[in-house]
Formats: C-alpha cells, sequence, structure tokens
C-alpha cells in the first residue's frame, strides 16, 4: 500500500509542477486531494487495514497529503504572481490619452452668449460693433450727454469714483475719474472720431453700487446709436421691432411709452409682447408670472439723440440742424433673464455649473 501512496505521490507532484495556471492546478487539487480522490479515501480507509499495516500506511498517507498541499500552496503563489503580472500587462493604462469620454472644455457663460446673439441681431441690420474704456472722466459720462449738475446719478451714492491720490474726488470736476456708469459714453467718443452717418452698438460692463435680486454692481449693456440725415422715431422703432423678433419670436409685437432720459428727446421706453402668455393669461387660465398679468415685459430705455448731445460734437460734423438719430439701451443680463426664465439675477454670478450647464 506504501509503494501506491509513493507512486500517487509522485504522479502528483509532477501534474502540480505541470499546471500552466491556477485554474488547471485547481483541477489537479481536485484530482489528487479532492473529496472523492484515491488519497483522501485511503486515509479514510486506514482502519479497515490488517493491524500490522496501519501505522505505515496512515503515515505515508499523511505524509504525502501534507507535501502535496504544501506544493500547491507554492505553486500558487507562483501562478498568481505570473497572471497577476500578465493582467496588469493587458490592462495597462496609457495615463498620457485623454479619458474617455474626453473631460468637456467649457462653454461661453450665459451673459456672453447673450452679448454675441444680440451683437449679430445688430451686425445684421448694418451696425458696427464699438467698445470703450470703462474708466471714464465725468464729462464723458454726464457732461457731454446732457446730465444736469443736479442730476441724482452723479451723487457719489449712485456712481463709483475714483479716489484721487490725494483729497475727495469732485463729482463736478470734468476731468474727474469714475467707472462709467452705461455705455452711453461711447456715443460721444464715436462721434468725436467719425463724422456721420454713424450707426453702432457698444456691448460692455458698467457699474453702479447696486445690490438685490435684479441688479449688481457690475453689470453688461449694449448701447445703441444711429446717426444720419432723415432718422426718426418710425425708424427707431422699426429697428427695435426687427431686434424683438431676432430675440424673443416672430409673432412678438412692440410698444413705445412716453419716459424720459437726459440724452434724448422724445423718449420711450420700449416693451415686448410677452411670449409666455395671451394678453397676460398663460395656456392654463392663470396670470402670467413673467409679465405679471400685463401682457408686456420692458426691455429697453430709447429715444431722439437730443439736440444738445450733437452740440457737444459739433465740430466734428453733427450739427443738429443737419443731422438726426436715435439711440437705445438694454441690459444683457435683463434680456437673458426674460428670454431664459431666471428668477435671480444673481444667478449669473454665483458660478454654480448645476445652473450654467442649462445653457
Amino acid at each position: 500500500m506504501t509503494e501506491r501512496i509513493a507512486d500517487i505521490r509522485t504522479e502528483a507532484e509532477q501534474a502540480i509542477a505541470a499546471a500552466g495556471d491556477t485554474e488547471a492546478l485547481e483541477n489537479v487539487r481536485i484530482q489528487y486531494l479532492g473529496r472523492k480522490a484515491e488519497l483522501p479515501n485511503l486515509l479514510r480507509n486506514v482502519a479497515e487495514l490488517p493491524p500490522e499495516e496501519r501505522a505505515a500506511t496512515g503515515k505515508a498517507a499523511n505524509e504525502a497529503r501534507k507535501a502535496l498541499e504544501q506544493a500547491i500552496e507554492q505553486r500558487t503563489r507562483q501562478l498568481a504572481a505570473v497572471e497577476l503580472d500578465q493582467r496588469l500587462e493587458r490592462d495597462r493604462v496609457d495615463v498620457t490619452l485623454p479619458g474617455d469620454p474626453p473631460a468637456q472644455v467649457g462653454r461661453l457663460h450665459l451673459i456672453t452668449q447673450t452679448q454675441r446673439e444680440l451683437e449679430d441681431v445688430f451686425i445684421g441690420l448694418g451696425f458696427n460693433v464699438a467698445e470703450g474704456p470703462e474708466v471714464e472722466t465725468v464729462y464723458y459720462n454726464f457732461d457731454a450727454l446732457n446730465h444736469a449738475p443736479t442730476h441724482p446719478s452723479r451723487l457719489m451714492t449712485d456712481t463709483f469714483y475714483v479716489k484721487p491720490a490725494e483729497g475727495e474726488p469732485d463729482i463736478f470736476d470734468p476731468e474727474a475719474v469714475l467707472l462709467r456708469v452705461h455705455t452711453s459714453p461711447m456715443q460721444i467718443r464715436a462721434m468725436e472720431a467719425q463724422p456721420p452717418p454713424l450707426y453702432i452698438v457698444v456691448p460692455g460692463r458698467t457699474y453702479r453700487p447696486d445690490n438685490d435680486a435684479t441688479h449688481t454692481p457690475q453689470f453688461h449693456q449694449i448701447e445703441g446709436l444711429a446717426v444720419d440725415t432723415d432718422i426718426t422715431l418710425a425708424d427707431l422703432q422699426g429697428t427695435l421691432l426687427q431686434f424683438a423678433r431676432a430675440i424673443f419670436g416672430e409673432q412678438r409685437q412692440l410698444r413705445l411709452r412716453p419716459h424720459f432720459f437726459p440724452f434724448t428727446e422724445p423718449s420711450v421706453e420700449a416693451d415686448v409682447s410677452c411670449f409666455n402668455c395671451t394678453d397676460g393669461v398663460t395656456a392654463d387660465g392663470q396670470r402670467c408670472p413673467l409679465c405679471k398679468g400685463e401682457g408686456w415685459l420692458e426691455i429697453l430705455g430709447a429715444g431722439m439723440v437730443d439736440p444738445n448731445v450733437f452740440e457737444a460734437v459739433r465740430e466734428h460734423g453733427y450739427d443738429p440742424e443737419r443731422v438726426q438719430g436715435f439711440a437705445f439701451g438694454m441690459g444683457v443680463e435683463r434680456i437673458a433673464m426674460l428670454k431664459h426664465g431666471v428668477p435671480d439675477l444673481r444667478l449669473l454670478y454665483d458660478n454654480d455649473l448645476r445652473f450654467l450647464e442649462q445653457f
């Protein structure tokens, strides 16, 4: 019997050494050490052998079983290490390549999208895009635009003045420096640089000390100016109607309401018909939350250029007896809020990706 145990041990050791992977090694283990294998059965049946053979057979069988278990354990570690190396080589990740899918590189902010869309509309209507300085003088920001010396917007509570090196700013000094409160100073700068006819839109940042759900200290405007001969309020109305339909839909209507601005006369507020309802009532019969039931949305201020503004640039070819013009100005954020249903202006500046990725 001991001879048979020696033969089994030799066969098993050869099979263990020949196993090429852990799966083949597991099959060898089952074949020689499994519940139905010959060696374990010999151990279970030792008690049935003649007394003189029991000790030698049991000892030989136990030694063989332990030797095979150790051999299998050692071979398992060898094969596992080899297979791990193979798997690492096969599954190697090249960290120099971009991820899959590639990371997003970003997109234009909603304010920038809206500004460019507005610029495209007015370029299509024959306007050129002009840009000017954000740090201005009192002359260009107020005086040349026909603001009275007592106009409240000149006060330090309504305008960011740049403090000089010594003392306090003189808000009545034409050379005093401030952050522009509107993009309108470019009306004067553009007319100084070019004789009529002149058709420009001026996008850019402006600054006022306001901060609430509909105002921020820094915001964006687009100013428009058209100067030529025989320009009338009807030209302004037609231009704004085409703009409103390009931005808010072909079915939009426009209305003008009398208003006052220092640099236009007559002055108007422009409203566009609400695109969320019909006459202030939504499709489900509720009061429209966008226009508050009015049926109209205020979008901008406009008017015919005041002759006093032309007087400031008369020497550059803008004789108020020969030329006329219209001007308009709108907030880029307001247009974006109306078009996309943004409830709070501050959302545009919070930089919350959950909000920005919607656009």
